[in-house]
This record gives C-alpha cells, sequence and structure tokens, in this order.
C-alpha cells in the first residue's frame, strides 16, 4: 500500500460514505498515536512549541499543505500550542483524505 504521505487528496462526492471504525482503525495504525479520533467522525492532534513564532510558522507550513492538497483543517492557536482537527466536512466523518493530510502534516 502506498504511504499516505505520497497520496493526494481527492474531492470527495456529498453521497460518499464516511469511514466505518474498523476503516478508521486500519488507518489509524498508519499515524503516530499521538492522533485522536473524537466521536469517529475527527482526527485531531495539538502540537507544542518553544515559542508563539515557532507555533505561527507551523500552523502557515500547514495552511500550505492544505491549500495544494484542497482539503482544509480547523487550526486553532493558542500560544505555545497548536491544535489541528481534520474531518471531511461535505460527508461529516472521516475520509482518507484526512489521513493523508495528517500524515503530510506529520512530515512538517
Amino acid at each position: 500500500m502506498q504511504e499516505l504521505k505520497e497520496k493526494k487528496c481527492k474531492p470527495c462526492e456529498s453521497d460518499t460514505e464516511p469511514m466505518n471504525t474498523v476503516q478508521v482503525k486500519k488507518y489509524m495504525d498508519m499515524l503516530p498515536k499521538e492522533w485522536k479520533v473524537v466521536e469517529n467522525k475527527k482526527l485531531k492532534r495539538s502540537y507544542s512549541f518553544e515559542n508563539f513564532k515557532r507555533g505561527m510558522a507551523f500552523a502557515q507550513d500547514v495552511a500550505m499543505i492544505a491549500e495544494k492538497e484542497q482539503h482544509h483543517p480547523d487550526i486553532c492557536i493558542h500560544y505555545t500550542n497548536v491544535e489541528i482537527e481534520l474531518t471531511t466536512h461535505n460527508i461529516v466523518g472521516l475520509s482518507e483524505n484526512d489521513f493523508i493530510m495528517a500524515a503530510k502534516i506529520e512530515e512538517l
């Protein structure tokens, strides 16, 4: 199977089914344990940085990846912590795109 970080996000049609718990588990095994599943609809992870400026730079790097992939996370900055939430909004759940983005974010 091709590594997630090497894949590209693909648009999801609104009639696409969100991943079920078995699929989510399989994909979670490909991510670091710091990523958590919330209500089987979102992926979430927090990153800590030495200062605000470094956290902002990280958020900007995530934004650049999101624009390239056309799959945008929610990003919340709390001084030296950056929280990332991924979901596929138009299917109200998780898709492979969320895991691809998480893997690409991990590369930063």
